[in-house]
């Protein structure tokens, strides 16, 4: 069974950049598509990134993380990276990684076919 685990969140200042990772066991991740979730206390979850399996092409971006934040993947390492550069206050969340079967498309609206959730890291952007 796949089993995911977020890992590099932390307080962080206003301009700075965290880099989040999620490692995979149980199962081998090159045939899902990875994506990353982040909820703000009182907020709906909203997804941030999604990159698809290994034989896919396209990755997405949330409108308000494109241009600051960039997905990888390194099978090798069963781990998928969100890399967040010019992080603002707005950013603060829990970042959650979670697999899916297939690509990413319409990926925030397919979130009940997710098949592993991580436990979530915390990020805090302070001003």
């Amino acid at each position: 069974q796949l089993q995911l685990v977020e890992s590099g969140g932390g307080l962080v200042q206003f301009g700075g950049s965290l880099r989040l990772s999620c490692a995979a066991s149980g199962a081998a991740l090159d045939v899902f598509a990875i994506a990353w979730f982040r909820q703000a206390p009182g907020k709906e979850r909203e997804g941030v990134s999604c990159i698809p399996g290994a034989d896919g092409i396209t990755t997405k971006y949330s409108d308000n993380v494109k241009g600051r934040f960039t997905i990888s993947r390194d099978d090798a390492k069963n781990t998928v990276y969100l890399q967040m550069n010019t992080l603002e206050p707005d950013d603060t969340a829990t970042y959650y990684c979670a697999a899916l079967r297939g690509s990413c498309s319409a990926y925030v609206a397919r979130q009940d076919y997710f098949v592993s959730w991580g436990q979530g890291t915390q990020v805090t952007v302070s001003s």
